[in-house]
């Protein structure tokens, strides 16, 4: 009969207890940017609607600078949830 001796490294339940911290601030930090992005989008299509109605001729810069920043942010939270296997 074979008997295994199975030794657990030390500091493994600190290390779950950390990735849970992490995670748990993690996701409200993400939601806290979600509701940042969907204000400052808000803000800028009323800022171009505004420049629209005004008569201004070329929008179309400022409405892709707002979608480029807006898809950033939202795929800058898709990368670092990714990074750190969250």
């Amino acid at each position: 009969m074979i008997v295994f001796i199975i030794l657990v490294q030390p500091g493994l339940s600190e290390m779950a207890q950390v990735r849970s911290d992490l995670s748990r601030s993690f996701f409200s930090a993400v939601s806290c940017a979600y509701i940042l992005a969907a204000i400052f989008g808000i803000l800028s299509a009323l800022r171009i609607y505004h420049n629209w109605q005004m008569g201004r001729e070329r929008i179309t810069s400022d409405v892709a600078a707002w979608f480029y920043a807006s898809l950033f942010m939202v795929l800058a939270g898709t990368f670092i949830r990714f990074l750190y296997g969250l």
